[in-house]
This record gives C-alpha cells, structure tokens and sequence, in this order.
C-alpha cells in the first residue's frame, strides 16, 4: 500500500480540500440532501441537526464536514474517537464548545463506550452528566451545554450502538467514485499546484486511483515528484506510467498488499474459503486493515466473495494474477 499520511501529506490535502459544494466533486445525492438540511437549518436560523457519515477511507467524509461548517457558516472542531479515553476527555471537549459550532468526531465506532454512553444525554438534551466521587459520596453533576452540531464519521456503521445510531437526525453514506469523477479531481489538484498534465496522464492515474479522492491525490502527488525529477511542466503518460510502474500499483490499481492478500488466499488456502483471522495471519496484517483498506476495493473489482464459511477467491483474481484454478502456487 502506498505509505501513511506525512505531515507533508497532510498539508498537500489541506490545499487541494475543496471548501464549497461547487469544489466538491462526486456524490450527488448525498449533496442534493445535505444541501436541503442545511438550507432549511439556515432559514430557520437553528443549528443543523447531528449527522452521521459512512463510507470506505478517503471517500471525503472529513472534507465534507469542513464543506457543511463552511456552508452554516460555524467553527469546527476535529476529533479523532481513539483520543477519547475518559469521560474528562469528553467532558472538557464538550464544554468548550460554541453556540452552533460543529464536532467532527472522527472513527466515532472507536470511542470508549462509557464515553459513547456520555455523548447520548448530550446530543438528545444538550446536557451532561458527570459523576464526581466514588462509593458512596458520589454525586451526580448536571451540565448544560450549548446547543452544538455532532458529525460523525465511521468506516464500520455496524460497530456502532443503535442508541447512538438513533440520535442523528441524517445518516449519509458515501460511494465510491466514478472514473469521470476521480479525473476531475486529478485536473483540479493540477490547477491548483500550477503543473500541466496530459489527458491521457489523467485517465492513467484515474484507473489505478481505486475509485478514491485520497488515493488519486497521493498517487499524483508521487507522479509530480517525478515530473520535478524531470524538469517537466507537464506531466506527460509517460512519467505517469514510469512512476507507477516504480509505485507497484498495476492497471487495475491493485499495489503489492492487495496481490499478498490474494496470493495468500489462492495459495495458503486453496482459494478459500477462509476467516478473515487467519487470512490477516497469513499476510501478517491487522483485520482491521484487511477490512477497512484491502477489502473493500477487492469486492468492488469482484476479485473476492464474503460467504458465510469465509472469504472465497474468483476466477477474476486467478485471472489477474495469472494462476490457474484451485492449483497452489508459491507466493
């Protein structure tokens, strides 16, 4: 996989973050419907209602709430749900917020559940309860807060408890993109950092950018590395194709985890079916990440079925690799 985000990564993103609806590409209906909640919010002259996105790493769901502050107009405040350990650490979160100003809560599904538990009196009553004390001179602190917006962004929507599911007023979920969508995106970032590029470059980048904005700025982040490499102002199909060939990522967008995990499979377990335990075993990886970061795309290209013995490798990944059916092969 390409690598994790760099401090330079991450202000490379911050640049190209679109800050209105007209620079958010792609996911049309869901824009259509948060447009109406945001527009009848405004007109009521009330805070938007706590919302919930969904959706696959790198879809937007982070932009898309700095495009909805943006649009009502409020300050945001980001958080990640691994950070909030204790109950002080939401309390003092809460507590410091604005009239009308929105939470982000980032992998909210990774909240300590005494602390999602605290969230369900905030968001339905805009109060907290806290419990100073133990045993028996516990007492019971009530707080009112202001009237603020949560959004809430998770991979695993599954993860989450139904009470904290019921308390949003909108759940959206976002798509994976169209290839048009992805290369509008690539022309765009090109603009914005001032290099030239090749229709052809873009469709190149675009079909190996896995059907995500993230992927497709990151990989052309790498690609006008090696356009500076070449004193090019333009990035032409032919860097484009150099530097991907140096990435590892082939036509399909596939990079040297996703042809493992399907080695792996074909290989150390005959094609399946096999739990998603001992497949993240074999690749020496987190299930999280063979969840969350290889799965999803490899059920998108039809390369893997979920069966309820386990996961299954399709002709179309035999295929791809070059593998003849149900015969092991060394990975």
């Amino acid at each position: 996989m390409l690598p994790d985000v760099t401090p330079e990564d991450a202000t490379f993103e911050r640049t190209l973050r679109p800050r209105s609806w007209d620079e958010y590409l792609g996911q049309t209906k869901l824009k259509q419907g948060l447009k109406v909640i945001i527009d009848a919010s405004k007109k009521r002259n009330e805070s938007i209602e706590h919302l919930l996105l969904y959706g696959n790493p790198g879809l937007g769901k982070t932009t898309l709430a700095h495009v909805i502050a943006a649009q009502m107009g409020v300050p945001i405040k980001v958080c990640a749900g691994p950070t909030l350990e204790k109950t002080g650490d939401i309390a003092s979160l809460l507590t410091t917020l604005q009239e009308g100003e929105i939470l982000f809560l980032d992998e909210c599904h990774r909240v300590n559940k005494t602390v999602m538990e605290m969230l369900y009196s905030a968001m339905e009553d805009y109060k907290l309860h806290l419990v100073i004390g133990k045993g028996p001179m516990a007492r019971t602190m009530e707080l009112d807060l202001p009237r603020f917006t949560l959004i809430g962004a998770t991979t695993r929507l599954a993860l989450l408890p139904a009470p904290f599911r019921n308390r949003f007023g909108g759940i959206f979920q976002l798509h994976f993109y169209e290839q048009a969508e992805i290369e509008q995106i690539i022309k765009r970032s090109a603009r914005i950092l001032g290099i030239g590029i090749e229709q052809e470059a873009v469709g190149t980048i675009a079909a190996r950018s896995r059907f995500t904005p993230r992927i497709a700025n990151r990989i052309f982040k790498r690609v006008r590395d090696f356009a500076t490499i070449d004193d090019s102002p333009v990035i032409t199909a032919q860097i484009a194709k150099r530097a991907l060939e140096f990435l590892e990522i082939d036509e399909l967008g596939l990079e040297p985890g996703d042809r493992k995990l399907l080695s792996a499979l074909i290989s150390t377990f005959s094609g399946g079916p096999v739990g998603v335990q001992a497949l993240a075993s074999a690749i020496a990886e987190e299930e999280d990440t063979l969840l969350d970061v290889y799965e999803p795309y490899l059920l998108q290209l039809g390369f893997l079925d979920r069966t309820p013995r386990g996961r299954v490798a399709t002709q179309l990944a035999y295929s791809h690799l070059g593998l003849p059916k149900n015969k092991k092969t060394l990975l």
